[in-house]
């Protein structure tokens, strides 16, 4: 696809999340969707205040979005973009998508979830919107059962078919909630998050209370 100038357009992958605190499944999920895709930037996209979640459950925004940066450090890829902690009220994707292609006009956006949220899909805000805003990529672990988009486009219609792509990754049993639950009763949390978030949330005393 190009541009009015004739340029490629570039593929941005939006792969939003609480990130508290981000690991190594975030990780090789972004960059298994650039490598798949064909991606040229993966942004990380650390919610504000989640519908589904209380307000205040989160660590502070700054506090995730430096150790998004620690983590991706030195990859040109990946990026953060803070857009949805800028922005007052609750973080609806499809409001995101649309402030993000207002901003970047010649940008096509991909949007990265866990297999787990596709299903959900439908229930979000405006989820038709959604599709027609982005690209989604749906990526399934090793160990979870193969997706399909059959219920999905009969929920959505055709739509779903076109703009729903489906990824494989492998298979690494790590959550943000097992790793805060590991701090907090002083368990390691090695080779489950890079080590500069490793330090940075001892540094910081996050999650002991």
């Amino acid at each position: 696809m190009t541009t009015a100038a004739g340029s490629t357009r570039r593929r941005i992958g939006i792969y939003g999340g609480s990130f508290d605190p981000i690991h190594l499944g975030h990780l090789l999920l972004a960059e298994t969707c650039r490598e798949v895709c064909a991606l040229d930037e993966v942004w990380f996209l650390p919610c504000a205040n989640p519908p589904h979640k209380p307000v205040g459950s989160l660590s502070a925004g700054q506090l995730r979005v430096e150790m998004i940066e620690l983590a991706i450090a030195g990859n040109p890829w990946f990026k953060v973009c803070r857009i949805e902690l800028d922005r007052s009220g609750p973080s609806f994707t499809v409001e995101t998508l649309r402030q993000l292609t207002l901003q970047h006009p010649t940008a096509e956006f991909c949007f990265l979830m866990g297999a787990d949220s596709l299903a959900d899909l439908p229930q979000w805000r405006e989820p038709r919107t959604i599709l027609e805003l982005a690209e989604v990529i749906a990526v399934n672990r090793g160990h979870q059962t193969p997706l399909s988009v059959d219920l999905l486009e009969n929920q959505l219609g055709s739509l779903a078919r076109d703009r729903v792509s489906l990824v494989a990754m492998p298979a690494i049993d790590v959550s943000a909630t097992d790793l805060r639950e590991r701090v907090r009763s002083n368990r390691s949390t090695r080779f489950r998050i890079p080590r500069a978030v490793e330090v940075y949330i001892t540094q910081h005393g996050l999650y002991r209370e």
